[in-house]
């Protein structure tokens, strides 16, 4: 089971998009920010001064929206075992009633930070982030 990270996000005048809801590139915004919070929140601070991560793939599946002023709350955590130098990280985002309204699967890749160059994610930097 994994540390799961919550974060909650209000619908501004700037994300809402022609059909006065939040538009698809604030969604994978709040992915990406939530995503940042936990691994600063959780990582183990020699794995954050050594290692970071890109994205390599968003999959997201939309099944509804909100209006401005309304709120959202993102859950994220990791799922699986990592492959390699990637691994994948889901959301949840739940409306004020508490549906999942917009779900995603990512998927992370990471990076040394002196060479940028992809290392293979191992266990002990994982670690912080499963639940005993």
């Amino acid at each position: 089971m994994s540390h799961r990270f919550e974060q909650t996000f209000t619908a501004k005048p700037e994300h809402i998009d022609e059909l006065g809801h939040v538009n698809n590139t604030v969604w994978v915004r709040w992915i990406q920010d939530m995503a940042t919070a936990h691994w600063n929140d959780t990582a183990r601070p020699e794995d954050a001064e050594q290692f970071f991560w890109v994205v390599t793939r968003h999959e997201i599946d939309y099944r509804g929206n909100v209006a401005e002023g309304e709120s959202v709350t993102g859950e994220t955590w990791i799922e699986g075992e990592p492959r390699g130098a990637t691994s994948i990280r889901r959301v949840d985002f739940r409306n004020e009633a508490g549906k999942v309204i917009v779900s995603a699967a990512t998927t992370w890749a990471m990076l040394d930070r002196a060479s940028q160059r992809l290392v293979r994610v191992r266990p002990e930097v994982l670690a912080p982030f499963r639940e005993a």
